[in-house]
């Protein structure tokens, strides 16, 4: 985190976090938030053991949305127990109050994590097949060189190996891949284990149309998330 681009609403309500904590349990807490912007939040209260970014859940009233976990107050300091959260989904409303105009934002969290490969927000449509022979579809939500997030609602076991196809376009990227965690109802993470150069390069360029500013970072050809 550390740099919004919107500024935050100093706001009370309650919410439910829900999903997989680090230690691979389900877990539902009733927590208040304590700022709200347009693209993500940060809420209080929270009991269950999370990592950075894993994806969790919040719904407020009738409306449910994902978030990634960017940020985990440290224990023993007045953020313990809060935790940061960028919605990973923006386009879908969460909130039935208005939030404040774009702005920059300072704010600098006392965790910080820099990952291998930038993650980008997508759409785009993926096939899962696993070793069984069962295949499924679902939506690639974020990806990067080493892996992404799927929405799936069928909830596929950490260390399951996965093949898997995403379509851009009329042609698709072929991985080898494995389950690195999974938010029930939601949709499962997934880590690239073996890719070609070819659809690695696919993917490279895929992003680079994405995010055209950040084409130097995407250069190498890593596959570790």
């Amino acid at each position: 985190m550390g740099r919004r681009s919107h500024p935050r609403k100093q706001i009370e309500v309650p919410v439910r976090i829900f999903g997989t904590d680090s230690h691979g349990q389900v877990f539902s807490e009733k927590v208040l938030t304590v700022n709200i912007g347009r693209t993500g939040a940060e809420v209080a209260g929270v009991r269950a053991q999370l990592s950075l970014d894993e994806i969790v859940g919040l719904t407020y009233g009738s409306n449910r949305v994902h978030f990634r976990v960017k940020w985990i107050g440290s224990a023993g300091t007045s953020k313990a127990g809060h935790v940061g959260l960028l919605n990973i989904t923006p386009e879908k409303p969460l909130w039935d109050f208005p939030l404040s105009p774009d702005s920059f934002d300072p704010y600098q969290p006392g965790t910080v994590e820099l990952r291998q490969n930038a993650r980008y927000r997508c759409q785009n449509s993926v096939e899962i097949h696993t070793h069984l022979g069962a295949s499924f579809w679902g939506t690639v939500a974020d990806l990067s060189l080493g892996g992404c997030y799927v929405e799936i609602p069928i909830p596929l076991e950490p260390g399951t190996k996965l093949k898997v196809g995403i379509w851009f376009g009329q042609t698709k990227a072929w991985a080898e891949a494995q389950v690195a965690h999974r938010t029930p109802g939601l949709g499962i993470g997934l880590k690239f284990t073996e890719i070609a150069e070819h659809d690695l390069n696919q993917i490279r360029r895929f992003l680079e149309t994405l995010a055209p500013f950040a084409r130097k970072a995407m250069r190498s050809p890593q596959t570790k998330t």
